[in-house]
């Protein structure tokens, strides 16, 4: 039987993961890949599912790959240490997925960080230590992240913190952009679940919306094509139920209550 490698549950309309490796500092396997990625996906074809908190067990958010696993296809055949297509296709998941919101503590290394860029929101603990530590390891930064922390903390900082590999302590990874806000650990993970439940009763459909116009708008040179997608995605957000409830919502001076 498949080791269990993560820890779900669901809170109100939030969807809870936790990575459940404490004794190897969750570790990342091609196993917790794929059961997070099977996961969310079945999550965002939940509609009493609107966002997803990612956390970890135990000391550390995420201390890397599971370099044993490396060490052991290294020895078969050096290409295969790559990420396989299942695990390349994360980045794309998260983009696509309902809102995301990762809490990190204790450590964040390599893939542990690069699987959390994608992310919609990052908090930090007090202490976390955050680092794409590949160039320590021999490889290059993957999952898209040599563009993705560009877009977060600006060229100069993702070209120091890649190169030199070094740990960047949590003051400073809110300092430069890389997470939202920086929290004593005892409140991480309700502060992630708080943003969370905040995100899911929005109109899911619509916030999906704004998520794709975000991302494919971010490298877009053309303002005039950015200006043509919002309103493509304006004409159809206003003929979803949510739009109506918004209006209706205002003419009765109410709170609007959307995904019911």
């Amino acid at each position: 039987m498949t080791e269990q490698q993560i820890l779900t549950e669901t809170i109100g309309r939030v969807g809870v993961i936790r990575l459940n490796r404490p004794e190897k500092l969750n570790a990342w396997t091609s196993i917790m890949a794929n059961q997070m990625t099977r996961q969310i996906r079945a999550w965002n074809d939940d509609d009493a599912i609107g966002a997803i908190v990612i956390a970890g067990e135990g000391r550390a958010f995420c201390a890397g790959a599971d370099l044993q696993g490396f060490n052991q296809r290294l020895a078969d055949d050096p290409d295969a240490a790559a990420p396989n297509e299942r695990e390349a296709n994360w980045t794309q998941l998260i983009r696509e997925s309902k809102p995301v919101i990762v809490a990190i503590h204790g450590y964040a290394v390599g893939v542990g960080l690069t699987l959390a860029l994608p992310a919609d929101v990052r908090y930090a603990a007090e202490g976390a230590r955050l680092s794409i530590r590949f160039v320590k390891v021999g490889l290059v930064p993957e999952l898209g992240s040599t563009r993705l922390l560009a877009q977060l903390v600006g060229l100069g900082h993702a070209t120091d913190i890649c190169l030199s590999g070094r740990m960047v302590p949590a003051d400073e990874a809110y300092r430069i952009g890389l997470v939202s806000a920086v929290v004593p650990q005892d409140d991480l993970f309700a502060t992630a679940l708080a943003k969370a439940e905040e995100l899911a009763n929005n109109p899911t459909a619509v916030v999906r919306k704004i998520k794709t116009l975000l991302n494919d708008n971010a490298t877009e040179p053309d303002l005039m094509r950015v200006m043509e997608r919002e309103g493509a995605r304006d004409r159809e957000s206003r003929r979803l139920p949510s739009h109506t409830e918004a209006v209706t919502a205002f003419l009765e001076k109410r709170e609007p209550v959307f995904n019911q």
